[in-house]
């Protein structure tokens, strides 16, 4: 594989885990969104999830390139079984309807704890990734865009839009890094 088809894969890669992990930002700003939000609450918001999806994975690559060295060949199989993992409970408990939100997001309490609560995801994915030595400035870079983008855009749409949405969004993440843990594995 040339070196140009290896990086293009790693972006196709990168964006479409972004993108799944940026769903279930997009989820939850759907929830509060339908609660009602100020818009520079949801610009606040937006920015301090954007932050944390930069920060979680960046720990959880850290993590995970550490746990690589030690672990060698045995890395891809358990990053692909974390992935595996990850996404099934974001789908389980997206059916369950897990997701509550019961604090004052406008607090800065409540921002940190939301932004923590949707970010948790990147650092395990951020392990993964480590693993298998991904770019750490475009994962970051991309993790920090779609998470912060997409929560803007749940938060934004959920003042329009009636009930109903959220879990999907979710659902359709935690699908999509199911599949890519599946894909490891094999």
């Amino acid at each position: 594989m040339s070196v140009d088809a290896a990086q293009t894969g790693q972006l196709l890669t990168l964006l479409t885990i972004a993108f799944a992990l940026g769903l279930d930002a997009f989820s939850l700003g759907i929830g509060i969104g339908l609660k009602g939000i100020r818009k520079l609450d949801i610009l606040k918001l937006g920015a301090v999830v954007a932050a944390f999806h930069m920060l979680m994975p960046l720990l959880g690559l850290a993590a995970g390139q550490a746990v690589s060295g030690l672990l060698g060949s045995v890395a891809t199989k358990a990053g692909g079984l974390l992935l595996l993992l990850l996404g099934g409970h974001m789908v389980y408990s997206s059916l369950r309807r897990e997701h509550t939100v019961q604090f004052d997001h406008r607090s800065p309490l409540g921002m940190l704890l939301l932004a923590l609560g949707v970010s948790i995801d990147s650092f395990s994915v951020g392990v993964s990734l480590g693993m298998f030595a991904a770019d750490l400035v475009m994962t970051v870079l991309l993790f920090g865009f779609f998470g912060g983008a997409m929560s803007i855009t749940g938060l934004l749409l959920g003042r329009k839009v009636g009930i109903g949405l959220g879990e999907y969004g979710e659902t359709c993440g935690g699908a999509i890094l199911f599949a890519f843990g599946v894909m490891f594995l094999l």
